[in-house]
C-alpha cells in the first residue's frame, strides 16, 4: 500500500501557523504599546531596561529626598528668623539697660522681659522638629556610643537610639522594685515608669525630654546603677540623592540653645553686665546668621540637585521606552504585511 503526501498542504499549514503566530504577537505589541513584554522578545534589551528602570525610579525618590530635606531645612531656617528677632531685641534692651540714667523700676522691667525672651530661645530651640527629629539641640543625626556594659541586651537594654538627643553624657538606670527608669545628663533627669515585656517582646521608652528611645526586652529584672553611661556624639543628616548607595549630602544644623550661644550669663541687671551683655549678643547674631546662611547654601544646592536629577531621570526614561517600548508604525506594517 502506498500513501501519498500532500506537501503543498503541509507547507501552506505551515506558513499559516508561522504567520498566526507572528499576527499575534504583533497584536500583544500594539495592544499592550510593548517591544518587550517578555524575556523572549528580546533578552539582552530586557535586563538592559530592567537596569534603567531601576536607576529612573532610584532617581526619582531621591528627588523625593532632596525635597524632604529642603523641608527639613526651611523649617529650622525659620525658627532661626524668630531666634535672630529675640537676639536683636535682647541686644536693644542691653543697649538701654547700659545707662544709669534708669530708675530701680525701669531696670526691674528690662530685666523680667530680657530673660523672658531669653528663655524663649531655648523653648524655640526644644520644640523645632521636623518628623519628630528636633533641629536646634545639635542632635540631628547623632549617633549613641561608647555604651557602659550595665546597658546590654543580657540587661534588659535591647538599644538606645537617638532622634535628635543633644551631644553629651547620659546615665540611665532603673530601678526594679519600682520600675522607674531615669535618664540624666547630668543636669536635667527624667523618670518613667515601665513594665517590662515578656517572652520575645520589646518595649520602646521615649525620654522625650532628651528625644531619646530606649528599647527594653524581657531581661529588665534587676536594677541598673553601674557601668550605665553612654555618649551621644553630633553629627549630621544624611540625604542620599542620588539612584546608587553612596550619592549622599550631609546636613548639620548646630546647637542653637542659650548655652550654644554662649548667652546663659547674659545679664542685665547692672550697667556693667548690660555692657558685656552686647558683646556676648553680637557674637550670638553672628553664630545664627552663619547658620542661616549654610542653610541656605544647603538648600540652594539641592535645588541644583533636584533640578538635575529631573533631567536624569527623563533622559533615562527616555532611553528605557527606545529600548522597551513599540514602534508602533513599524509594527502595524510588520502586522499587515
Amino acid at each position: 500500500m502506498r500513501i501519498n503526501q500532500n506537501v503543498a498542504a503541509f507547507n501552506a499549514w505551515r506558513n499559516l501557523t508561522v504567520t498566526d503566530s507572528m499576527m499575534n504577537k504583533s497584536l500583544e505589541k500594539l495592544a499592550s504599546g510593548l517591544r518587550v513584554s517578555r524575556a523572549a522578545d528580546d533578552a539582552a534589551g530586557l535586563a538592559i531596561s530592567e537596569k534603567m528602570r531601576s536607576q529612573v525610579r532610584g532617581l526619582m525618590q531621591a528627588s523625593r529626598n532632596a525635597q524632604d530635606a529642603i523641608s527639613l531645612i526651611q523649617t529650622a531656617e525659620g525658627a532661626l528668623v524668630e531666634v535672630h528677632s529675640i537676639l536683636q531685641r535682647m541686644r536693644e534692651l542691653a543697649v538701654e539697660a547700659a545707662t544709669d540714667t534708669l530708675t530701680a523700676t525701669d531696670r526691674a522691667k528690662i530685666v523680667t522681659e530680657f530673660n523672658q525672651i531669653k528663655a524663649e530661645i531655648d523653648r524655640i530651640a526644644g520644640t523645632t522638629t521636623f518628623n519628630g527629629v528636633t533641629l536646634l539641640e545639635g542632635g540631628l543625626g547623632s549617633s549613641v556610643g561608647n555604651v557602659g556594659t550595665g546597658l546590654v541586651p543580657s540587661a534588659g537594654i535591647a538599644n538606645i537610639v537617638s532622634t535628635g538627643a543633644a551631644a553629651d553624657t547620659y546615665t540611665l538606670s532603673f530601678v526594679a522594685a519600682t520600675g522607674v527608669m531615669t535618664l540624666t545628663d547630668g543636669v536635667d533627669s527624667q523618670e518613667i515608669t515601665v513594665t517590662p515585656p515578656t517572652g520575645f517582646d520589646t518595649t520602646i521608652v521615649s525620654f522625650s525630654a532628651f528625644n531619646m528611645d530606649i528599647t527594653i526586652n524581657a531581661s529588665l529584672t534587676a536594677d541598673i546603677a553601674a557601668n550605665n553611661t553612654f555618649d551621644v556624639t553630633a553629627g549630621s543628616a544624611s540625604v542620599l540623592v542620588g539612584a546608587n548607595a553612596g550619592d549622599t549630602i550631609s546636613v548639620a544644623v548646630g546647637d542653637m540653645r542659650v548655652a550654644a550661644l554662649s548667652l546663659t550669663l547674659a545679664a542685665v541687671d547692672t550697667v556693667a553686665n548690660a555692657v558685656s551683655a552686647v558683646t556676648s549678643l553680637d557674637s550670638a547674631v553672628g553664630t545664627v546668621s552663619t547658620q542661616r546662611a549654610t542653610l541656605g547654601a544647603y538648600q540652594t544646592r539641592l535645588e541644583h540637585t533636584i533640578a538635575n536629577l529631573g533631567v536624569a531621570a527623563e533622559n533615562l526614561s527616555a532611553a528605557e521606552s527606545r529600548i522597551r517600548d513599540v514602534d508602533m508604525a513599524l509594527e502595524m506594517t510588520q502586522f499587515t504585511r
